[in-house]
């Protein structure tokens, strides 16, 4: 647990500096995070699906979309198939800008977990679905 402890510590201190260095809120960066990816899976995105994600209100919402628009990291936009809709995506700076802060962190990351043997990487794997499990269990 000593060990999962100073991994957490290690993870929200990158985050916060991640953050401090975009100049985003957590919600902000998350919210990024899931536009970047659902680009590039071809999802479209409005603004309840987002609150949804992030499991705020829409108003809150709202006020982070206009945030986040003034600051030219996304736009807003007709929805290509609800005329009455919104679709939120991530602007092509954002994305570069995602990969610049984050890119080198997730590469030596990814070279920790591919240097792993498949047994090793088994037992990490269910240690880790195991404590989600548990960490998400309400009692």
């Amino acid at each position: 647990m000593t060990e999962l402890r100073a991994y957490r510590a290690a993870e929200e201190a990158m985050r916060r500096r991640t953050r401090e260095s975009m100049k985003m809120g957590e919600n902000d960066l998350t919210a990024l995070r899931f536009l970047l990816k659902a680009q590039r899976e071809g999802r479209v995105v409005t603004p309840g699906a987002l609150a949804d994600h992030l499991g705020m209100k829409s108003a809150s919402v709202t006020v982070m979309l206009d945030r986040l628009t003034k600051s030219g990291h996304l736009s807003r936009h007709p929805h290509p198939t609800d005329r009455r809709s919104l679709a939120v995506t991530a602007t092509p700076g954002s994305d570069d800008e995602v990969r610049q802060t984050l890119g080198e962190m997730h590469r030596r990351m990814m070279a920790v977990a591919t240097g792993l043997d498949a047994r090793a990487a088994l037992v990490v794997r269910t240690f880790l679905l195991d404590m989600a499990r548990v960490a998400a269990q309400q009692e």
